[in-house]
């Protein structure tokens, strides 16, 4: 595939991301404890990350966690979602390169790290380890979530690999 055609198609997603972050903003989604999300835009970081490489994805997540935060939040909001997705990434790539694990389990991983790595952030702002009480609690809705992100991931690859992927490692249409 020729750098065009994958920037453009990085560009969809990157978009795709950025709707999903925006529906989330718009769900009332609230279970008592504070930093749970549904995590939808990371379906695009996932798909990203099996479909072109780590470095794609890495570039994805950075500039839809900043775009995002801007766009439906502040910079506060920015930090700890950064924060979040770093953690989140890295925990999903070195999952992925076991082998060990197939989408559900690698955005699982995803999922429990982003918590993980929020929860630090909280410590240092607050300057408390108080926070770190939710974190169990955090790190089950990870999974949960992270779950019906991997699932939805494999779904998508499964009919996107039926209606564009040319077999020889490129993209059509």
């Amino acid at each position: 595939m020729g750098n065009g055609k994958k920037t453009a198609y990085l560009g969809v997603l990157l978009s795709f991301a950025l709707i999903l972050s925006y529906v989330e903003s718009l769900i009332p989604f609230s279970i008592g404890i504070p930093g749970v999300k549904l995590g939808l835009a990371n379906l695009a970081v996932v798909l990203v990350l099996y479909w072109y490489g780590w470095k794609e994805a890495i570039l994805l997540n950075v500039m839809r966690v900043t775009l995002a935060g801007f766009l439906f939040g502040n910079l506060f909001m920015v930090t700890y979602s950064l924060a979040g997705a770093v953690c989140s990434f890295a925990a999903m790539c070195a999952f992925r390169k076991t082998g060990k694990f197939g989408m559900a389990g690698v955005s699982m991983a995803g999922g429990i790290f982003h918590n993980v790595g929020q929860a630090a952030v909280a410590v240092f702002v607050t300057e408390t380890a108080g926070v770190l009480y939710y974190l169990p609690a955090l790190m089950a809705a990870g999974v949960a979530t992270g779950l019906v992100i991997g699932i939805a991931a494999r779904e998508v690859t499964v009919y996107a690999k039926k209606a564009f992927y040319n077999g020889e490692g490129g993209w059509e249409r």
